[in-house]
């Protein structure tokens, strides 16, 4: 090339073609103007032929740098490959002491000049310069301290300007910090205020509750001597209260006695005492003779019958009988008319023409609720248990109660009469069922066996069986004459409320508490069918008279039917405000359905 870079290891020559012809001319140019002052330091003679003579060595390829122009640090890179050999072995033994540092060398104030015109193509400048300055250190002109080493100040600037560019970008991403850090200070100094003012605010309500927690504390102690007083003084009441209710009692037996004795003098009166004494023979007669037991060999007129199953799914709500003051626990059709009887909470029973719902009797005796009622098979007569723990014998043509049974020492549940009339069956919570002679109105048989109370009983259709539900999850069948127990169900979890046969009385359907209704065939003592109503107890159920139909009485306010024969659901009745309690078919030929409900009402679905 026609430039080149300065180097100080090579002082005192020409480091390229060019600076050696101009050192050639130079000194020619002495010998010619040896007038003018310039002293001659060597004479060289050039030739036109010198280059052909001169062998040139094969230089190796050195890769390139990228950047071609030189620059300061490639200076220094020079300046430090051109280091003497010498200085190696220094420069190894300090670096094995520590890690090798890389230390750039100051410039003199000649490399400096040669850098600056060579960087700005100042060639010209260059060649007046170098000839020059060799000239003046030749003489000696120069002082070492003119030569020494100087401070490159635009490097220096240079760098400081590149700090300075490098500190700003800084200083400006310290402030976007410092805005940042301030933006985030501020919001949490808005938080840190909000959640102090919200604890101040929670201190305040926690510290008014306190006040009125001891205030209410406070009020509180002032009324326990009163509430004590109160409880005291009720005590007292319900004592009294106990003591007139027994007094009630004794007089109203005193007063029944007194009307039986009123009434057997105002007979004797009117009777003459032949007449008298006749009808006081048969009386005494006809009760020392009691009534025999039924026989066996009797036929069900219902087995080979055949009806068509109700039709439930088109069953609606018509009317509702509302005639009493609590809830309606059965209900029971006569087995002649159309009249059905009602048992109630309110402590009354009462008779109903149907289906316009008329009333034709009432019976008020029992001095708790009354609990079932059952038509005599004629029909003349209605019999009705209560939790005051008696059976009422009531003759419905006279309107008046004719014998009360006394037998029971709890709440007796239900009662139902023999098909043939003679003998009458009821239930209790003392866990007994009895059969009472309907001639001398005295018990014959006392069925024993269940250890929970006697929940419901009926009579098998023509037949001597007795069949209870009991409390205690079992359903038993006894016999009427020998007060054995023929047979028992297990199977139910819970209580059972109900249990009926159907006409044919080869089927028999129970419910329990659990909502639970199964139907079991008798012939072969087994469970076939189990009917789940839901989480509501089944509080009774029956059948049509086809056998077919089951319609349930459900916890839930509404009666629930089944086909038994397709093991199909039919129809959700609803129509009452509280527990359906009972549900009954119209028995001639499934008309309508009644149901009987907590709600104090009775409704009829046709």
């Amino acid at each position: 090339s026609s430039t080149g870079v300065w180097s100080p290891g090579q002082a005192g020559r020409v480091s390229t073609p060019r600076a050696a012809a101009m050192a050639g001319g130079m000194a020619g140019g002495t010998a010619a103007d040896a007038d003018k002052g310039h002293t001659i330091l060597e004479a060289i003679e050039l030739s036109d032929e010198s280059d052909d003579e001169f062998v040139y060595e094969e230089l190796p390829d050195e890769p390139l740098e990228q950047d071609e122009e030189e620059t300061l640090d490639d200076i220094n890179r020079l300046l430090a490959e051109s280091k003497p050999s010498d200085e190696a072995p220094a420069g190894g033994a300090s670096g094995s002491d520590g890690p090798a540092k890389v230390q750039q060398r100051p410039q003199v104030i000649d490399d400096f000049f040669r850098n600056f015109l060579i960087k700005n193509s100042m060639k010209r400048s260059l060649e007046a310069f170098q000839t020059e300055w060799y000239e003046l250190q030749q003489s000696g002109k120069f002082k070492n301290s003119e030569l020494e080493v100087v401070p490159d100040i635009y490097t220096r600037n240079h760098g400081l300007h590149e700090e300075v560019v490098m500190l700003r970008t800084e200083v400006d991403k310290a402030r976007q910090v410092a805005s940042t850090a301030k933006q985030s200070w501020d919001k949490f100094r808005k938080e840190r205020d909000f959640h102090r003012m919200h604890h101040r605010r929670v201190v305040q309500e926690k510290n008014k509750l306190i006040v009125d927690l001891r205030r209410l504390k406070k009020h509180y102690e002032q009324y326990e001597p009163t509430l004590t007083e109160l409880k005291h003084k009720y005590e007292v009441a319900m004592k009294e209260k106990m003591l007139m209710r027994l007094e009630r009692d004794r007089f109203l037996s005193k007063v029944e006695t007194l009307q039986k004795q009123l009434s057997q003098v105002q007979a004797d009166s009117k009777d003459e005492a032949l007449n008298g004494g006749q009808e006081a023979a048969e009386q005494t007669s006809k009760r020392s003779k009691q009534a025999p037991w039924p026989s066996e060999d009797r036929v069900n007129p219902y087995v080979n019958s055949t009806f068509e199953a109700a039709r439930v799914s088109d069953l609606k709500k018509t009317q509702a009988f509302k005639g009493h003051l609590g809830a309606v626990s059965r209900i029971a059709f006569h087995p002649k008319l159309p009249v059905v009887a009602t048992a109630c909470d309110d402590h009354t029973w009462k008779m109903w023409s149907m289906p316009g719902g008329e009333l034709v009797l009432s019976g008020e005796g029992h001095r708790d609720w009354v609990s079932g009622v059952a038509f005599h098979p004629r029909g003349s007569m209605v019999a009705t248990t209560s939790g005051d723990a008696t059976v009422k014998i009531w003759d419905v043509a006279k309107e008046k109660c004719k014998h009360t049974m006394t037998d029971h020492n709890q709440a007796v549940w239900a009662c139902a009469f023999h098909d043939l009339g003679d003998f009458l069956v009821t239930c209790s919570m003392d866990q007994t069922t009895k059969a009472f002679d309907m001639t001398t109105m005295r018990c014959r048989q006392t069925f024993r066996g269940h250890v929970d109370s006697v929940n419901f009983v009926t009579m098998q259709p023509f037949s001597n069986n007795v069949l209870t539900a009991s409390g205690d999850k079992t359903v038993s069948m006894w016999d009427l004459r020998t007060g054995l127990c023929v047979q028992t169900f297990y199977g139910h979890n819970n209580a059972c409320n109900h249990a009926v046969f159907n006409k044919k009385g080869d089927t028999i359907v129970s419910c329990d508490s659990d909502g639970i209704v199964k139907l079991w065939d008798v012939r072969v003592v087994s469970e076939y069918l189990q009917i789940d109503t839901g989480q509501h107890p089944a509080n009774a159920a029956c059948f049509d008279r086809s056998g077919k139909v089951l319609a349930i009485a459900s916890g839930d306010a509404s009666i629930k039917t089944f086909n038994v024969e397709d093991r199909v659901f039919v129809a959700n009745l609803e129509g009452h405000d509280d527990s359906v309690q009972d549900v009954a078919f119209e028995p001639t030929g499934d008309k309508y359905l009644l149901s009987a409900s907590s709600d104090a009402s009775f409704a009829l679905w046709s």
